[in-house]
């Protein structure tokens, strides 16, 4: 058996370093499987964690390219605004997933006059390394140590100070006119799963009442 032991260990060895060198593309095909069925085509379920329909859109407390976010109205388009609350960019496979889609469907919500504005949990530099990567233009913010969510009540209480998902909300999102108020919410109770963008840029224009 001994003689065995050396053949086994060089055999590990070579397995661990392939896992070191190929850890991106076997990370991005684990990722691609979790996330296959994860759209669905509208807010189907009961879930409605949020502001109050016909509520005003409350101030944040945040924080964007280095500056402190209170307001979103400089992240509004004409007809009003897309509020994306996102878990994380770092580790969240189906945050990860829905941000690209919805940059991909970035000039189709300006094309209707509806901005964008997403939020996770994630520090600003965790945020940047995913918004280089992938090119992402929709402007994202930092919430500070849960206090946005929390004013919005979609923190997730789930989680405790001490557990690292502590500060996440609820995925989902919110619509707001352009007086700051609250018209349209799509928030699923899995997390796994979320609205298409082309189903949410549907949704935020027939709240808004955008007709073309």
């Amino acid at each position: 058996m001994k003689k065995y032991l050396p053949a086994v260990a060089l055999l590990l060895l070579v397995a661990a370093a392939l896992a070191y060198l190929f850890r991106e593309p076997l990370r991005e095909s684990a990722y691609a499987m979790l996330t296959r069925d994860m759209f669905v085509a509208g807010d189907s379920d009961d879930f409605d964690p949020g502001p109050a329909l016909g509520s005003r859109f409350p101030g944040l407390r945040a924080t964007y390219q280095g500056r402190d976010i209170t307001l979103i109205e400089e992240f509004a388009g004409k007809n009003g605004t897309l509020f994306i609350a996102s878990r994380s960019l770092d580790w969240c496979p189906y945050c990860m997933r829905q941000m690209i889609q919805l940059q991909a469907h970035r000039a189709d919500f300006a094309a209707a006059g509806i901005g964008m504005v997403a939020i996770t949990y994630d520090s600003p530099q965790l945020q940047q390394a995913f918004i280089d990567k992938f090119g992402i233009t929709i402007p994202v913010l930092s919430d500070r140590d849960g206090l946005s969510f929390k004013t919005l009540g979609i923190l997730n209480d789930q989680y405790q100070r001490g557990d690292f998902q502590y500060g996440i909300p609820y995925p989902g999102m919110i619509v707001i006119n352009p007086e700051g108020e609250v018209v349209g919410k799509l928030f699923l109770e899995a997390y796994s799963s979320r609205v298409d963008s082309a189903a949410a840029l549907a949704f935020a224009r027939k709240a808004l009442g955008v007709t073309r």
